[in-house]
């Protein structure tokens, strides 16, 4: 797992050696998940080489709106993120907590966890990189004062034998607000690799101990002045030519107060409680268990798998749900991102990955919302209800 350190120089992977890398981290006995093309959407998955990988494509991401069209050829990451993101493989939607058989008047173990896989994350971008650091406070991995009923095993042990190669962002996405939140384009640490691609390579950071030693596998070289400095201009280009932006000067404060605002009636008008919100957030965490009987052979399984805080059922007590109400759930949930998490972990639990905007299908914009109850409230301003 990576350390938040970030160490050594910088040096040049030719392009063509994107094929060694993954071959150095298969041969380690990694499994390497990466951007694939799946259809019409850009999905991490497991990539076997360099040819797996999306190249030549870019995104057009709107609210409500995915669309993968042809890109540069010579470039192999112009797309920005897709529908999923490393939390699919830390977290899983679906996990199996345990299988059991009733013998006699007691039930039997027969198998507990899957076995964690050892994944290698290629090509993952810099705000997933930060949205696995706020998970990891979720989960307690690293809290030393962490309470033992909020520690993750699984979600730790996936983690601690993880290697992390992250690709600097030099083209946003419309609904990318990540220099917003401090999170990207470019990646500040906690990765084992950092690269920043150009047309013949990649300029290549080592942040561990595990980068650097993969780095003396591989045909490196010293990078020109002129390859450092393009890096940089497009780094620079990308924080300029962000899709959104979220003020976050006061956001806590500002939410805290605005309650009771109009302005979550007048969302609730357009939100459909479908959950797709949560469900591509890179950071909720919110699951529910399921069990499993077959009655043929006396056996019972236990699932865990995501839920959704849209999820009418999801708060329900004896005397029904707390949250009865889409206003009541989307209000929930947009706070909770901007606003409470900080009381929780003391971040945001947002990182201007934008996929919430985009696959909303009725194209719902929290950087929006916020902004409207923002002017709302400003003194002297006059109500704004849409």
């Amino acid at each position: 797992m990576a350390t938040d350190e970030v160490g050594g120089g910088r040096s040049f992977l030719p392009r063509g050696a994107l094929g060694e890398l993954i071959g150095v981290l298969r041969a380690d006995g990694y499994t390497v998940i990466g951007p694939r093309r799946e259809g019409a959407v850009l999905l991490l998955g497991e990539v076997g080489s360099a040819e797996d990988l999306a190249r030549g494509v870019r995104d057009e991401q709107e609210g409500g709106r995915y669309r993968l069209g042809p890109g540069d050829p010579d470039l192999g990451f112009e797309c920005a993120v897709g529908m999923n993101s490393p939390k699919s493989f830390f977290f899983p939607a679906m996990q199996r907590m345990y299988r059991c058989h009733v013998e006699g008047e007691r039930f039997m173990l027969d198998a507990g966890p899957a076995q964690v896989s050892k994944l290698a994350m290629v090509g993952i971008r810099p705000c997933d990189l930060a949205a696995l650091r706020v998970q990891d406070r979720a989960f307690g991995v690293g809290e030393s004062g962490t309470p033992r009923c909020a520690a993750e095993d699984l979600y730790g042990e996936a983690r601690r034998r993880a290697l992390l190669v992250v690709v600097n962002c030099t083209r946003p996405a419309g609904t990318c607000f990540c220099a917003s939140m401090g999170t990207g384009p470019a990646a500040s640490g906690g990765y084992d690799l950092c690269l920043t691609e150009l047309r013949a390579g990649f300029v290549v950071e080592a942040g561990s101990e595990a980068g650097r030693s993969l780095l003396g596998r591989l045909p490196v070289r010293e990078p020109s002045s002129a390859e450092l400095e393009l890096a940089e201009i497009k780094l620079e280009n990308a924080r300029e030519h962000m899709g959104r932006r979220l003020e976050v000067a006061g956001l806590k404060e500002l939410l805290d107060g605005a309650v009771e605002h109009p302005q979550w009636d007048e969302v609730a008008k357009r939100c459909l409680s479908c959950g797709n919100c949560t469900m591509v957030c890179p950071t909720c965490f919110c699951s529910t268990v399921m069990d499993q009987t077959e009655l043929g052979s006396a056996t019972v399984t236990r699932w865990r798998q995501w839920e959704s805080c849209h999820s009418h059922q999801f708060s329900y007590t004896t005397a029904g749900p707390v949250r009865s109400t889409v206003r009541g759930r989307y209000r929930h949930w947009m706070r909770h991102k901007l606003c409470t998490w900080f009381d929780q972990f003391g971040c945001s639990g947002c990182v201007g990955c934008g996929r919430c905007i985009t696959w909303c299908p009725a194209g719902i914009d929290l950087t929006a919302e916020a902004a409207r109850i923002r002017q709302a409230m400003a003194p002297g301003a006059v109500e704004v209800t849409s």
